[in-house]
């Protein structure tokens, strides 16, 4: 078989699904064309912590050409697909031609949601790539550099409160990492004012954080946010996000930095298919991740809409996506082979974890649960384990351990555009 003539598997996405699925199809009698808007890969648990400068961008992102390049069969391209021509079987592209596939395998990921508010989104930006990472840490490190220049202690309050909507994990680790770089990394560095006045709000319209764990990890995790100095305020759902703060019903909290984390949407790959969709826009998908009516075209990771076993959605984690991945590769080589078919997907649930700042987290495995120092090694363990390559596990590891002797952070450089005074960080 020449490879112009092998079956064409285009992969549009190249997160964790779509990396995984790839790289099981290496040895397929296929030839695979892997689509992204973005030339890297990106691990995406650890972004908050470029966010909160402990990490550098190059220690948790790396180029997909890099990764793939030992697969032969793999082309990689690197544009923005707009479509998909279902019935001529085509992936469209933004000032590219289309692009022809047997079969198409869609793992796109999630945006943020602002639930119909998006005019929200300049004053309160999500954290979903390296782009709202860097944007956030110059906001961040920005707003300390204007209280020091503020000598009105009400509109220097206003820069040096830092709040965070949604307390899921990402909120969480977000809010517990602000406060500590507030009390430990930045203590003594400015003299108009002690970085220990810094308020750290998180807002959740629920009635606990993190209510995807067990109430008494949530109710431990909401303590260690609390002896960091974080105020949570629950049940209050915001009504208004602006330049000045935010609004939570008749209540106005003055605010310059506000960071979102209370919800995300799936990719308009439902859109470019014309095809039934939940409310978050995922895809409706079969038991083997197709799209109802086209077996040849899949659906994974935060773009399909799959129940568990226990009737409750497949969550939108990285380990979820590379089970697809596998999953769906595995459906294809069987085809092509004639051989028996897998049978419908079944997620197996790999726990989840989170990090209350640099010396606690939960861990719920569902078999045993952790918290404290002993769940925050694991859950650095696991962390590390799951980056890619020796020398990026190296210095993570490393820069997490002087991070947790001295409190110091190496990444805080305010990057693409410059703190100026008597001006909002932007």
């Amino acid at each position: 078989m020449t490879a112009s003539s092998a079956h064409h598997v285009v992969i549009v996405g190249a997160g964790f699904g779509g990396l995984e699925a790839a790289r099981d199809l290496a040895g397929a009698p296929v030839r695979m064309t892997v689509i992204d808007r973005r030339n890297h890969h990106l691990f995406q648990p650890l972004l908050y912590q470029v966010a909160v400068a402990s990490l550098a961008t190059s220690e948790i992102a790396w180029p997909i050409r890099s990764l793939l390049h030992r697969y032969k069969n793999v082309t990689t391209l690197l544009g923005s697909v707009v479509g998909v021509k279902v019935q001529e079987k085509e992936v469209l592209l933004d000032g590219e031609p289309p692009i022809a596939f047997d079969t198409l395998i869609l793992a796109t990921g999630a945006r943020h949601a602002y639930f119909g508010h998006d005019e929200w989104e300049p004053y309160a930006p999500g954290l979903k790539t390296l782009e709202d990472a860097t944007k956030i840490r110059r906001r961040i490190l920005s707003a300390f550099e204007q209280a020091e220049w503020e000598t009105d202690e009400a509109r220097r309050a206003t820069f040096l409160t830092f709040v965070i909507i949604g307390a899921g994990p990402t909120g969480v680790e977000l809010a517990g990492t602000i406060a500590e770089l507030a009390r430990d990394t930045l203590h003594g560095d400015f003299r108009n004012f002690d970085t220990h006045s810094a308020r750290v709000v998180l807002i959740e319209a629920g009635p606990r954080i993190l209510a995807g764990f067990s109430e008494d990890l949530s109710a431990y995790a909401h303590q260690a946010l609390m002896r960091l100095g974080v105020e949570i305020k629950l049940g209050h759902a915001v009504s208004k996000c602006g330049e000045d703060g935010v609004e939570l019903g008749e209540e106005f909290l003055p605010a310059k930095t506000i960071l979102w984390a209370a919800g995300v949407a799936a990719s308009p790959a439902a859109d470019w298919l014309n095809a039934p969709a939940d409310r978050a826009g995922r895809v409706l998908v079969e038991g083997d991740l197709a799209l109802p009516g086209h077996p040849d075209i899949f659906v994974i990771g935060d773009t399909a809409h799959v129940a568990a076993v226990d009737g409750k959605l497949v969550p939108g984690v990285a380990p979820a996506a590379k089970q697809g991945g596998r999953y769906v590769a595995a459906v294809i080589k069987a085809r092509l082979s004639n051989g028996s078919v897998p049978p419908p997907f079944h997620y197996k649930n790999a726990g989840n974890l989170a990090t209350i700042g640099k010396r606690a987290a939960i861990v719920d495995f569902g078999w045993i649960k952790l918290k404290g120092r002993l769940a925050w090694w694991m859950w650095g363990i696991a962390h590390i384990f799951f980056l890619i390559g020796l020398r990026n596990r190296l210095t993570v590891a490393l820069s997490w351990l002087w991070i947790y002797i001295s409190g110091q952070r190496s990444a805080r450089l305010i990057t693409q555009g410059q703190a100026k005074k008597g001006e909002a960080p932007n």
